[in-house]
């Protein structure tokens, strides 16, 4: 190899910007966001998290609302699985339990930040970041939508009383593990979340 190729080969391997895995730069944002909320990240916490920097993190992500609905979408893509899962149950009660159960277990999992992050995901914003509380309440609307159908189709397969309200009752629900994620943030261990889990199936109508 000639001098000026040699030159070249190194200038191009020095110029080549280093390769990093979305995927894991975007589940470490999602630990970021899921920690300190979106007001609470800062620029210099989610390069940090992520080993890239700034000008790579807006080639590769956009600016810092679009980072946080793509991880956000990351996040409620895990979670929509698992709600499935649940709610596959062949008796609408038990799927309700088990999510309540499996949610008092995801909520104190050690491997993830404790709480909800679509919960706690805008605490303390302002109005600046209405957009963000909308794309929250959209998605926490979608779960509800998802108990509510499972609701109603226990309803009409004669599991729930005829004057039982599959919305009122999905609101319940989703009202609870709310509650449980709350609890949780503040240090609610799985134990004390279990029992909130039991007490609320008691209200199961009958």
């Amino acid at each position: 190899m000639t001098a000026t190729k040699l030159k070249h080969s190194k200038a191009s391997k020095l110029g080549r910007p280093r390769a990093f895995d979305r995927g894991h730069a975007l589940d470490r944002a999602l630990d970021v966001f899921w920690r300190k909320g979106y007001e609470g990240a800062s620029l210099c916490d989610l390069t940090e998290a992520m080993g890239i920097n700034p000008p790579s993190l807006y080639a590769a992500f956009g600016n810092k609302e679009e980072l946080f609905c793509k991880a956000l979408d990351r996040y409620t893509e895990k979670h929509a699985d698992f709600l499935r899962e649940t709610l596959a149950r062949p008796k609408a009660k038990d799927g309700i339990a088990a999510l309540l159960t499996g949610t008092a277990d995801s909520l104190t999992d050690k491997s993830s930040p404790p709480g909800c992050l679509l919960v706690q995901g805008i605490a303390g914003a302002g109005d600046h970041a209405q957009c963000i509380r909308d794309q929250l309440s959209a998605r926490r609307a979608a779960g509800e939508r998802t108990i509510r159908e499972r609701l109603k189709r226990g309803k009409a397969e004669g599991e729930l009383p005829g004057d039982a309200d599959p919305g009122s009752l999905a609101r319940f629900v989703v009202t609870v593990i709310h509650g449980m994620a709350v609890q949780a943030a503040s240090g609610a261990n799985r134990k004390q979340l279990e029992a909130v889990a039991k007490t609320a199936l008691r209200a199961w109508p009958v």
